[in-house]
């Protein structure tokens, strides 16, 4: 997490490779060497990923997992190839200076505290560290809230599905089971939520064109990146499909999701570690369920920065006054 501003990287190690899928059905991706995990390509393995806040920028955090992964000879061939893959998120939403970013000794420093087994923190941390929610109409003086880094993880019998995800969504943040909203636009007198999507069917926001090539989008620069990973035996292929199954729990907690804007990116992983007998479509069920849960924490774990409320100093007191 950088000290001088909002923003950080989130790394993932899988020290012995592990097959990894990937499902980028957003707009606006945001990322490197995914294109490693299209089933049609010859990797089956990877041994790392990268996730950084500062859009563009954020992507020299990966050479700091690089170099890591480098020097402990993990990787491809003996480890002389260390593959990776990575995306990135736009964070200059809370504090607009772009010089402050995260940058190769950043990823590498989380690179080792990832291989130390260090416990993964929730909230204002690492890529998650400058994440907003509820974004889509700020063009018309509606504000978002704080979003973040949130976990969760499912067991049936010896198998494990785990998710980690960060949200920094145009949309809000809804809690499936019930319909509400727990992050997200927020009224202006402070009272509850403006519902995105039943603003856009009532007023929806026109597009503006300042020229023929020049648009300006609204809901750019938002995204979901997920990881969900399990220790039951899959390939490359097969974490592909579990991944779009893990997208649609996303898009069950996040509306609207797959915006224009959107650079929603999901990664799978199978470690292989245990024997099983339950199918692609139990797997990809727990993984859609564990991104929701997790996509949720993102938002409850989240503290409060300079005009971005965050759940816990927002909700919570709706709730109290309810």
């Amino acid at each position: 997490t950088h000290p001088q501003r909002p923003t950080g990287c989130t790394m993932i190690i899988m020290e012995e490779g592990a097959a990894t899928g990937v499902d980028f059905g957003g707009s606006s991706h945001g990322g490197q060497q995914t294109i490693l995990l299209e089933p049609v390509t010859s990797i089956q393995s990877t041994w790392g990923i990268s996730i950084s806040g500062g859009g563009v920028f954020g992507m020299a955090a990966s050479w700091g997992l690089i170099r890591h992964l480098a020097e402990h000879k993990v990787g491809y061939y003996g480890g002389t190839v260390p593959l990776i893959t990575g995306a990135v998120v736009y964070d200059f939403g809370i504090d607009g200076d772009m010089t402050i970013r995260t940058d190769e000794e950043g990823g590498y420093q989380a690179s080792q505290s990832a291989s130390k087994g260090s416990p993964l923190e929730e909230g204002n941390v690492g890529a998650g560290a400058g994440a907003t929610v509820g974004t889509m109409l700020r063009s018309q003086g509606i504000h978002g809230m704080k979003g973040g880094v949130g976990t969760a993880s499912l067991r049936i019998g010896d198998v494990l599905v785990g998710a980690l995800a960060i949200a920094n969504t145009a949309g809000d943040i809804v809690d499936w089971r019930n319909g509400n909203i727990i992050a997200g636009a927020r009224r202006a007198d402070g009272k509850g939520f403006v519902g995105i999507a039943q603003s856009v069917l009532k007023n929806p926001p026109k597009l503006v064109r300042s020229s023929a090539n020049d648009l300006d989008d609204p809901v750019f620069q938002s995204s979901v990146v997920g990881v969900v990973a399990t220790n039951a035996p899959f390939n490359k292929t097969e974490l592909c499909k579990i991944a779009i199954n893990a997208g649609a729990g996303a898009a069950r907690t996040v509306n609207p999701y797959h915006t224009q804007g959107d650079g929603n990116t999901i990664f799978a992983i199978s470690t292989s570690k245990v024997k099983s007998d339950l199918s692609l479509s139990v797997i990809g069920t727990l993984a859609a369920e564990a991104l929701s849960l997790a996509i949720l924490r993102s938002a409850m774990m989240a503290t409060s920065l300079q005009s971005w409320p965050s759940y816990r100093d927002y909700t919570t007191k709706l709730k109290r006054r309810a």
